[in-house]
């Protein structure tokens, strides 16, 4: 039976390990609590000496991810054109020295906070591998899982606190997640903000689970001392940690009904409104890096209803949260970026356009980044990078930068093939202030 499960993958050995905690304990174990524990962890660094390396260089102790899913048109955003690629709406003037579309009027109110990077470039066209290559700045190849950039924080920096997970992902599963590291690494999904942090509590008393799991200490003690496995001091910590985290008073940092009515109103009640808002609580608790993921931006049709609907919740959304990071003083330590598969073609196909991975736009700001900057240009269609191009792995390694990861410094897969963030791509120095 050992063997088998030793010889399992690690989703099966997860699986098996979440199913005898529920049977035994009454745990309903949380995602990214796994088997394999903090003492086995192989390669995990230690957090190092700060070190100057540049400009915005360890600037962000927090990061935010935006990931608007399915390919925002960057020409019906933040790269407008006129002729005959122009979309629905009109350019409008912002208060910095860039225009947007009439989509986003509150965005054009703090342009002046933001950089937005029009000169993004790439080759993948398709959904699946955008989103795993603009997840983990790798593109999808043979059967090595890249980690995302809250796995490589980890990593290098440690973990972010001493109870909660050191990245979440809200409104989408843990996909993308550790990838080679150890699944203690992957992101804790939340599906609803509104809903929070589900299955917490045990379905039996913690007094009852802290005697089981004595019991069970008790009775495998003389295995342990005899063969010295560090599976189970896994399945020890593994169940420890769970119980810690259900007696913390923390939990409450996913409780997004405890913020003001009008703060939740300023932020708009969709699901990305309320996912932003629940990520300004988690980085005011300790959780280093969060993704926020906001679903409809594949508009191949109805283009210009559905930027009303979606654009204006972004548009919403994200203002009222650099607003609210600027007024709390954390936008100096929180680096937001807006990422999207790839941008949306310039031509009309009836009423949407197409996927164009070879022009699109992302957005940073905070932590170090410029206020108010561009950063290269496309043509008058919106068709061709005729300005400083950035690909994926440079924005991977600007956030990495940022957060004071060591962009030089490889780290091992299983394998035994060495990776480094953005894959040995370099930062775009020009977006550091």
């Amino acid at each position: 039976m050992k063997q088998q499960l030793l010889s399992a993958d690690p989703q099966s050995r997860r699986l098996f390990l979440e199913r005898c905690a529920q049977a035994a304990y009454g745990l309903s174990v949380l995602p990214f609590l796994n088997l394999t524990s903090s003492r086995a962890v192989a390669g995990e660094a230690k957090p190092a000496a700060p070190v100057v390396r540049g400009a915005g260089f360890g600037t962000a102790k927090n990061i935010i991810i935006l990931n608007l899913a399915g390919g925002m048109s960057h020409i019906d955003t933040f790269d407008p054109k006129t002729g005959e690629a122009k979309g629905p709406k009109a350019a409008i003037r912002t208060k910095a020295d860039f225009q947007v579309t009439e989509y986003l009027p509150r965005i054009a109110s703090i342009a002046d906070k933001i950089s937005v990077i029009r000169s993004m470039t790439a080759k993948l066209g398709g959904h699946e591998l955008a989103r795993y290559f603009m997840r983990t700045g790798f593109e999808k190849r043979g059967t090595i899982k890249h980690p995302w950039l809250g796995a490589w924080a980890q990593h290098y920096l440690g973990p972010s606190h001493k109870t909660l997970p050191s990245s979440v992902c809200i409104n989408r599963n843990s996909e993308h997640g550790n990838g080679f590291f150890p699944a203690t690494f992957s992101p804790l999904p939340i599906l609803d903000p509104d809903e929070g942090l589900q299955n917490s509590r045990p379905t039996i008393g913690l007094a009852t689970v802290q005697k089981r799991l004595n019991l069970a200490n008790d009775l495998d003690q003389s295995f342990r001392q005899e063969f010295h496995d560090e599976n189970v001091s896994a399945y020890n910590d593994f169940y420890e940690a769970t119980v810690r985290l259900m007696n913390s008073s923390d939990l409450k940092a996913f409780d997004v009904a405890a913020e003001p009515g009008n703060l939740r109103d300023a932020y708009g009640r969709s699901k990305f409104g309320q996912g932003c808002l629940l990520a300004r609580r988690l980085i005011e608790n300790g959780i280093r890096a969060i993704e926020v993921q906001s679903g409809g931006w594949d508009m191949h049709s109805n283009l210009g209803e559905a930027m009303e609907t979606h654009g204006g919740e972004f548009d919403q959304s994200f203002t009222a949260l650099i607003n609210d990071l600027e007024s709390r003083g954390l936008l100096k330590t929180t680096l937001v970026a807006v990422i999207t598969e790839f941008g949306r073609k310039p031509e009309w196909q009836g009423t949407g356009r197409g996927h164009y991975p070879k022009a699109f736009t992302t957005l940073l700001a905070g932590a170090g980044i410029k206020r108010g900057y561009v950063h290269g240009a496309t043509d008058a269609l919106g068709a061709e990078v005729t300005r400083d191009p950035v690909t994926v792995g440079n924005l991977h390694a600007t956030i990495g930068h940022a957060a004071g990861l060591p962009l030089e410094q490889p780290a091992t897969s299983p394998s035994g093939r060495p990776f480094t963030v953005g894959n040995k791509a370099a930062p775009i120095s020009e977006v550091f202030a």
